[in-house]
């Protein structure tokens, strides 16, 4: 990968809308040969979609919180994200330093319902406890990758 795919790359960040043509002129090249790069960062795994940005608001999703997982034994972080993976207020969960296990990024309509899926994850055999922090103002919204 070079410094042209990595500019490709951020322009499609910014805006996967975006042509190859508009992208060719901000990095300096052709269309066609802008869709070549892309097309092979499509095929070697460096682009792995393109998808669009959705405000979780926009869906009723205005209360986020995150939940520490404390599991019992050694629970393995496939079975972790096994159990998770097919909740959708579930947007991220990844293993942790410290003494939980892992951390959950849930995002849900209300306290209400924060609190019926930290239930449905307490109620997994592996978990001992849950600790969980409800967000009350994101100071900085997250960038994509």
């Amino acid at each position: 990968m070079d410094e042209l795919d990595r500019a490709i790359i951020g322009a499609l960040v910014e805006d996967a809308r975006s042509t190859y043509a508009e992208i060719g002129g901000q990095v300096g090249l052709s269309a066609p040969a802008v869709k070549r790069r892309v097309d092979r960062l499509v095929q070697t795994g460096a682009i792995t979609g393109f998808t669009a940005r959705v405000e979780p608001s926009a869906l009723g999703w205005t209360t986020e919180a995150y939940v520490e997982l404390f599991c019992q034994g050694k629970t393995s972080p496939s079975a972790i994200a096994l159990a998770v993976a097919g909740l959708p207020e579930v947007v991220s969960a990844c293993t942790v330093t410290g003494e939980a296990d892992a951390l959950l990024h849930i995002r849900a309509t209300d306290v209400r319902h924060v609190e019926q899926v930290i239930e449905r994850i307490a109620a997994e055999p592996f978990v001992v406890r849950t600790k969980s922090a409800i967000v009350l103002t994101r100071l900085i919204t997250p960038r994509p990758a």
